[in-house]
């Protein structure tokens, strides 16, 4: 059963969550800085909808994507070259989240509350958490934003006002990383859309494993800007 959280600094072990809803690990706490890198550091996230008690995650399997082995389709890799866009780095990240947190088609989005902004934008200030922008003609028509730590990528959410825009900010971003020598993107949550790019599945404790290696390698700080 999950635990909840009240004024602990750890969170239970991660083979504690709960298999349905998968897992649901614990409940309560704060959005705290040090409570959000905590939690990131063991792999796990906050998910939770507006007026709800914050619910802390590590589901099983993990959704993950090495940045080396992103799939550009062909269709995708012409939009890269001839689709016009400009490609930034930390310089709207409060603006991404809001945007990641507006109207979609599919209504998942509005788990981004006000209080999650103020929260990821005190990560940002620090370092932590960072924006990936893609930009036509001076609008934002694109990208997503994610939480780094040592040589591991959380990524949190994505946005697309252009086709392929979002597509394009990940692409971009696992090339960086590769860079970096980042050794993975956490994608969370399972979906065919970040399968056809390449994500797949990973146990848990694989998961976990491989996290804790990673957290331990130097920090690459923000604000961030791409290699030429």
């Amino acid at each position: 059963m999950s635990e909840r959280l009240q004024n602990a600094t750890f969170f239970p072990p991660v083979e504690t969550a709960l298999a349905d809803p998968n897992g649901l690990l614990a409940m309560g706490g704060d959005l705290s800085v040090e409570r959000l890198l905590d939690a990131y550091r063991h792999g796990i996230f906050p998910w939770f909808n507006p007026g709800e008690p914050i619910l802390w995650w590590s589901p099983d399997p993990r959704m993950v994507l090495v940045p080396d082995q992103i799939r550009v389709s062909r269709s995708l890799a012409k939009r890269i070259r001839n689709g016009g866009f400009e490609l930034r780095m930390d310089t709207a990240f409060a603006e991404v989240m809001r945007a990641c947190a507006g109207p979609r088609e599919d209504a998942i989005g509005t788990w981004i509350s006000p209080a999650m902004v103020a929260a990821y934008t005190c990560l940002h200030q620090l370092g932590y958490a960072h924006s990936v922008e893609t930009w036509r003609d001076g609008k934002l028509v694109g990208g997503l934003y994610g939480v780094a730590i040592g040589r591991m990528f959380y990524g949190e959410s994505m946005f697309s006002r252009e086709s392929d825009a979002s597509k394009v900010a990940l692409v971009r971003l696992a090339q960086q990383l590769q860079r970096w020598d980042f050794g993975l993107i956490d994608c969370q949550m399972e979906t065919s859309h970040l399968a056809s790019l390449g994500a797949r599945t990973m146990p848990r404790a694989a998961f976990i494993a491989r996290l804790a290696e990673l957290v331990k390698l130097p920090h690459h700080p923000g604000p961030w800007t791409f290699n030429p």
